[in-house]
């Protein structure tokens, strides 16, 4: 998978639990022959659109009695780095989780200064 906008290869990992839901999706009939995990819901749709998986997460969280306004897609994904930050400092080790060539599209996800940013960073050793 390539990211859209940098054409990079995108890294993930996924849980124990998650490969065994996705190997049953997988073993779904009409799953034969699809190029793609989730296909789109018409046949002139090869895959689900940006907005349809936003419809989906929001349906997810709305479901579980969140509020939908608080967990966007794009916001989820910086949920386990800022984790990993708040509880080891790490910068770098967010900023490759992330992907991010530069420490300036790192640091706005976290909530922290830049200088503050550039100061961990330099005293964590990799």
């Amino acid at each position: 998978m390539l990211q859209s906008k940098t054409q990079r290869p995108v890294r993930f990992e996924i849980s124990e639990g998650t490969r065994i839901s996705v190997a049953k999706w997988m073993e779904d009939p009409m799953m034969v022959g699809s190029e793609y995990l989730w296909p789109g819901r018409f046949h002139e749709r090869l895959h689900n659109s940006t907005r349809q998986y936003a419809r989906i997460v929001r349906d997810w969280v709305t479901s579980i009695g969140l509020e939908a306004a608080a967990y966007k897609t794009h916001s989820m994904r910086r949920t386990k780095v800022t984790q990993i930050y708040k509880k080891t400092g790490n910068l770098r080790a967010v900023q490759l989780l992330l992907e991010h060539t530069k420490m300036d599209s790192t640091v706005p996800n976290l909530g922290v200064e830049l200088e503050d940013a550039l100061a961990i960073s330099e005293a964590i050793e990799i």
